[in-house]
């Protein structure tokens, strides 16, 4: 028989909440088992299906591309290095793409002084011709900065 791991202890295992770890069965992209009491106990490969959650939300998939991607992978065993490579082979791609992005917004970045303004007329990140600056003078789309706690 596996070894089944409690909810908290695949909390501490993987640093996610406990709460989050529900939340992820409610969703499909993780189960448990139930045992006495209705405690859920987790397979041990359950950390590595979480690490993946994690990974993959930190390059943009969605919740529902995750499930997607997940469920690609064998049920009947723990999954290997050639079904993770073989999952994540087309992120690559998605990477690369938010690199390219990321550094066309750093080259933009020497006309922008970053004021939060947007009324400039040379700002084509944001505000090309200047069509916030027809509203009105001051800032248009500055979010208020609030207090914390």
């Amino acid at each position: 028989m596996p070894e089944l791991l409690t909810i908290g202890q695949v909390a501490a295992r993987t640093g996610v909440a406990t709460s989050a770890l529900r939340f992820y069965e409610e969703r499909g992209l993780i189960a448990s088992e139930r045992h006495g009491g209705g405690h859920r106990r987790y397979p041990r490969p359950v950390i590595r299906r979480v690490a993946f959650i994690l990974f993959a939300q930190r390059i943009g998939l969605t919740l529902e591309q995750i499930g997607e991607e997940l469920a690609q992978l064998p049920a009947s065993r723990t999954p290997k290095r050639e079904d993770w490579e073989r999952l994540t082979a087309k992120w690559r791609l998605r990477v690369d793409e938010q690199i390219a992005q990321l550094e066309r917004l750093r080259d933009s970045l020497t006309d922008c002084i970053g004021c939060g303004c947007l009324s400039l007329d040379k700002c084509a990140l944001v505000n090309p011709d200047d069509r916030l600056g027809r509203e009105g003078p001051g800032a248009r789309r500055v979010e208020p900065v609030h207090a914390r706690p």
